[in-house]
């Protein structure tokens, strides 16, 4: 009787948490390797706890950060004189796999006014600039003249390439009122190839990049203008 006294209280005191909490306990479980492993993964699970709250915080915040500049970005190329809805909430989805622009699709945002489609604006890259692709985005009017062509990112050299920015010069403003009606296809090249455009002195590669990038959107539009235009 005594025995089974003994084992009872030994076994009471096992299942007891004080027990386990007591420091030799602590000192023997240190030493086991699935004691340390239980402790990373406790410790790994309230982590993952913590940044699921805080991405969920923020998720909202971040997205309408993005469409702000976005937004921002459009209308730089899309007078606001030519539509009365929302830009980012009427797009179409177009392939563009063969058209070079830096996508397998691309993402059209439709310019109404009155609800008729008065012109379009998409986003295009650039994958043969000098230290990378050059990223940008582009208006188009319904008759497919550039309204306005404006650079998002690049990682061109600071004081040569970056030029393709309004805030360097105004290079980038002689692409408006262009189409593939105004210029030959030999015309679309900087002036070192043959061209109407000017090149930078001492960076002749981010232009001739950029030139090109926009022709090709010029020809996205035009392959797919009906379906554009004529979009409901």
């Amino acid at each position: 009787m005594k025995l089974d006294s003994a084992e009872s209280k030994g076994a009471m005191e096992k299942e007891n948490p004080k027990h386990w909490l007591e420091l030799s306990n602590l000192e023997r479980l240190r030493s086991r390797l699935t004691f340390q492993t239980g402790i990373l993964a406790g410790f790994a699970l309230i982590a993952s706890f913590l940044l699921g709250i805080t991405n969920l915080g923020t998720q909202d915040a971040i997205q309408q950060r993005l469409d702000e500049d976005l937004k921002k970005s459009l209308e730089e190329v899309m007078p606001a004189a030519l539509h009365d809805n929302d830009l980012l909430k009427d797009t179409l989805i177009i392939p563009s796999r063969e058209d070079n622009l830096g996508a397998n699709e691309t993402i059209v945002y439709i310019a109404r006014k009155a609800g008729q489609v008065s012109a379009v604006c998409f986003k295009l890259a650039a994958p043969d600039g000098y230290s990378g692709a050059i990223n940008m985005v582009m208006g188009v009017s319904r008759e497919g003249e550039i309204l306005g062509v404006r650079i998002i990112s690049h990682a061109e050299t600071p004081g040569l390439g970056d030029k393709i920015e309004t805030a360097k010069s105004n290079w980038i403003m002689d692409f408006d009122g262009r189409s593939l009606l105004n210029l030959t296809d030999t015309q679309w090249a900087v002036k070192k190839d043959g061209g109407v455009f000017d090149q930078f002195s001492g960076a002749t590669i981010t232009p001739r990049a950029v030139v090109k990038a926009v022709h090709r959107g010029l020809q996205f539009f035009n392959r797919h203008r009906n379906e554009l235009v004529d979009s409901k």
